[in-house]
């Protein structure tokens, strides 16, 4: 796996990625969508490098003029609900994109900490022979984007992967790396050190699902 890990250079992303951690900032609801949205435009525009690009002849009022655009078929696969907001700040930079939707969600055992990741929910396009970016904006244990490879298995086999995450932690890379294929492209915006007893990131952010839409039971 290729991980683009963009905190090891400095950008304006540090201060949106401040804001989404800052406990005071996080309770406006709306700026933090935002934020999140920002972030997956800054992680399109990385990613949006390493695609094909084709000249193109465009005709303007006095002229033409010969430009290189993507030729890559992309499929964007948020994972809901917390993935809608990155998905959209992708979707602002890919608007020609195809759009698959999965839901995911964590199944504790008895009220423990143990969980299972379970998939109810997925709408999505063909992916055979396309470029498919997962869009899921906390890389916690990595089981949800397993499950989602999994789940997404009867819809083709993609030419290229890419992941694009907010934060995520270090034993949730170094999970995910055995699961993907070795030329899958990780972009993401922070990794941090551990995980706690509950499967979530720390320092992290909190659930980025209940930030961005509210708490649910």
């Amino acid at each position: 796996m290729v991980i683009h890990n963009l905190e090891t250079q400095n950008s304006v992303l540090n201060q949106f990625i401040a804001e989404i951690r800052d406990v005071a900032i996080q309770k406006d609801a709306m700026r933090f969508r935002k934020n999140i949205e920002r972030i997956g435009e800054v992680l399109g525009y990385e990613l949006s490098k390493t695609l094909i690009y084709s000249d193109k002849e465009v005709h303007t009022p006095l002229g033409i003029k010969q430009i290189s655009t993507p030729q890559n078929d992309l499929v964007l696969c948020a994972i809901l609900r917390a993935g809608l907001p990155l998905h959209q700040g992708l979707l602002n930079y890919f608007d020609q994109a195809e759009n698959a939707f999965i839901s995911a969600y964590r199944e504790h055992k008895e009220n423990s900490d143990d969980f299972d990741v379970i998939v109810s929910y997925l709408a999505s396009p063909s992916i055979e022979n396309k470029t498919l970016v997962l869009v899921d904006p906390m890389l916690a244990t990595g089981k949800t984007l397993e499950n989602t490879l999994n789940a997404l298995k009867n819809h083709g086999i993609p030419k290229q992967i890419h992941i694009v995450s907010v934060i995520g932690s270090n034993q949730g890379v170094e999970y995910i790396k055995n699961i993907f294929p070795e030329n899958t492209h990780l972009w993401i915006a922070a990794i941090d050190e551990e995980l706690n007893s509950k499967g979530y990131i720390i320092p992290g952010l909190g659930d980025s699902g209940d930030l961005s839409y509210g708490a649910k039971l």
